[in-house]
């Protein structure tokens, strides 16, 4: 992991630490889970019905974490065959202009995620076709929080959503807008770190959002083995 990739601000370690632990917890989780759904299939010809929904759940928060993280330990892979042929200065103005490009890119989806997931948080979408210029104005008919999954039970701790997000109705399940709050959160925290990573590159701290060179670094981890031998 590159130095420049960390953030030394408090907020930029708060993030590191809420990637990494996520990450390590949704990985033994999902292990965990797949483990005891096979044991009790195979074992005792029964299962965990919710099983499978979880881990898929568990999966998407995965991916999505995983985005961010690329982004921060420069993971990210990309072609820079022509742009390595180009001087310093229109190598430097490019990678500008493909960071303003991602920029404008996770925002938009950032607003996207957000839209779609206000729909099951009883929360206004976002105005404006492209990027938000405001919000829409909500009405109670509109309200979605009482949507629910398909298998995962309600847990008893949660049931102080209920007067909140469901008028008071219990839930059978869990609702929707649980799983699916790591869209908006997610694409923050892609946004977080393309920002972080333009900053890197304006202030001559990188020289491009491509940093990983997989099938270079093959070659060269082969080139060092048969020279050891």
């Amino acid at each position: 992991m590159s130095d420049h990739s960390q953030s030394n601000s408090v907020f930029g370690r708060i993030v590191n630490e809420i990637e990494e632990t996520a990450i390590a917890v949704i990985l033994g989780l999902m292990l965990l889970i797949t483990f005891i759904n096979v044991l009790l299939r195979y074992g005792f010809n029964t299962g965990l019905i919710w099983g499978l929904e979880i881990t898929s759940f568990l999966f998407a928060w995965l991916v999505l974490f995983g985005v961010s993280y690329a982004v921060k330990v420069t993971a990210n892979l990309g072609v820079d065959a022509v742009t390595n042929m180009l001087p310093p200065g229109a190598r430097r103005v490019l990678a500008l202009i493909a960071a303003a490009v991602f920029i404008a890119y996770s925002a938009l989806v950032l607003k996207g995620a957000w839209d779609y997931w206000a729909n099951f948080a009883n929360l206004p979408q976002t105005t404006g076709r492209w990027f938000p210029t405001g919000f829409e104005e909500m009405k109670r008919t509109s309200y979605r929080g009482w949507y629910e999954v398909v298998d995962i039970p309600m847990p008893d701790w949660l049931r102080w959503l209920e007067p909140l997000m469901n008028e008071g109705e219990e839930y059978e399940k869990i609702p929707r807008f649980i799983p699916y709050f790591i869209l908006p959160f997610g694409m923050a925290l892609l946004l977080f770190r393309v920002l972080q990573a333009s900053w890197r590159i304006l202030t001559g701290r990188a020289k491009s959002l491509i940093v990983s060179h997989e099938a270079e670094d093959a070659v060269e981890g082969v080139a060092h083995m048969n020279r050891e031998s």
